[in-house]
């Protein structure tokens, strides 16, 4: 979980933060049986552009005794022989992840307890990005909305309520049926958001107590779905049904989705994250490239993926394009063209905008993949930048960060 304290836009070293994390998280899963295992992220000091994070991975396992958290984080050390045998060893993980954290300065330790489980901490260092706006996140207008959550685990209440706060809406969170049928009661709710599987009565039995009485849209949420479970939804008059974990975006975006429908019609399809893919994938692209090459590569990538793409062989035509179509989501601008390039495409669709008030999305494509290049990207307007050669795990990681992550009214 990422505190909202936490900078969206940092600079730093991906690959190492990535390991030190997947080391962290894969022992945690392998030494915990039951239970649960957090994730944090939070801001641990911020001096001018230079930024600290805390990042914490705590799980309810085995536990290390204290004599051997000293010694822990050492070449193949293990917390004691009987959890080799049973486990496996932890091999080299932590001493990496120790030598990995020193490099990005910062420092590891941890805090443990046998049967109750472990915390590991470690802190490191980024820089504040520069001449890039952060961005509003809240798509539509909720700070009249309030949601009830229910959830029997208190780290899913508390994750699922900051979340909803976070853009304004009001949320109570309960952890059993009794707690919610009582608050149900006594306030008036815009939307539920139940869990499927807690102790006493599930969330389907739930939804069915609740539905014979209010006509409140629910959401219902799992850990794991089975066959049947959609078309039990549907006669249950549930409106959406989505599998955890779900990001802070596809929560919105469920919101959105099923408080518009219930205003159409008071009847809608059941809104999955597969049918929220779908919509998804009828979102409109601007491709401004004069490579015939990169663009048919580009091009093919985008239309595999479903999306409507237009294309520009240079900046002039890309401007052109734009000043007749106001449905663009994204464009995707080469920044070396003839006519007109890159920069100065930007610049005049960016007055264009202005008039209409609008903003969209610009993301560059440039052979030129240094700090000092993208910062240059960014002062000239654009939002974003992928190297070339387009990898499209790269291409769409960046499309999905600006078209799902509720910088757009879809």
């Amino acid at each position: 979980y990422i505190e909202h304290d936490v900078p969206d836009l940092l600079i730093g070293d991906p690959t190492r933060l990535r390991q030190i994390i997947i080391n962290l998280v894969g022992n945690a899963i392998k030494f915990t049986e039951k239970g649960e295992i957090k994730v944090n992220i939070s801001l641990e000091s911020e001096k001018g552009e230079e930024i600290v994070l805390l990042f914490s991975v705590m799980d309810t396992g085995a536990g290390i005794p204290k004599e051997k958290q000293e010694k822990i984080f050492d070449d193949f050390t293990q917390a004691d022989s009987s959890t080799a045998r049973r486990y496996g060893g932890t091999g080299l993980g932590l001493a990496i992840c120790k030598r990995l954290v020193e490099m990005m300065d910062g420092k590891i330790w941890l805090n443990s307890e046998v049967g109750k489980g472990s915390t590991f901490y470690f802190t490191a260092s980024f820089t504040l990005q520069k001449d890039r706006k952060e961005k509003d996140f809240i798509p539509i207008e909720m700070k009249e909305l309030e949601v009830l959550i229910v959830d029997d685990n208190e780290t899913n209440r508390r994750i699922f309520k900051d979340m909803l706060e976070h853009v304004g809406i009001k949320a109570l969170a309960v952890e059993d049926y009794k707690m919610a049928l009582e608050s149900i009661e006594r306030n008036k709710f815009d939307l539920l958001l139940l869990d499927m599987h807690m102790p006493h009565m599930d969330g389907f039995t739930l939804a069915k107590l609740i539905k014979e009485k209010w006509s409140i849209p629910l959401v219902l949420l799992t850990s794991g779905g089975i066959r049947g479970d959609a078309e039990r939804c549907r006669q249950l008059g549930i409106s959406a049904y989505l599998t955890k974990p779900i990001k802070q975006s596809e929560l919105i975006e469920v919101i959105k989705e099923v408080l518009g429908n219930n205003a159409k019609d008071g009847k809608s399809k059941l809104i999955t994250r597969h049918s929220l893919r779908e919509k998804r994938s009828y979102l409109n692209i601007l491709l401004a490239e004069d490579n015939i090459v990169n663009q048919k590569i580009a091009f093919k990538m985008l239309q595999k993926r479903g999306y409507n793409v237009v294309l520009a062989k240079n900046g002039r035509e890309a401007v052109e394009v734009f000043k007749k179509h106001s449905s663009f989501h994204l464009i995707l601008m080469d920044v070396q063209m003839p006519e007109l390039d890159g920069f100065e495409a930007t610049k005049v669709i960016r007055e264009i905008e202005k008039e209409r008030g609008i903003h969209t999305p610009i993301i560059a494509l440039t052979a030129h993949a240094t700090k000092e290049y993208r910062a240059y990207c960014l002062k000239a307007g654009m939002d974003d930048y992928i190297s070339k050669p387009i990898n499209s795990g790269q291409l769409f990681e960046t499309i999905d960060k600006y078209v799902l992550d509720g910088f757009m009214n879809l």
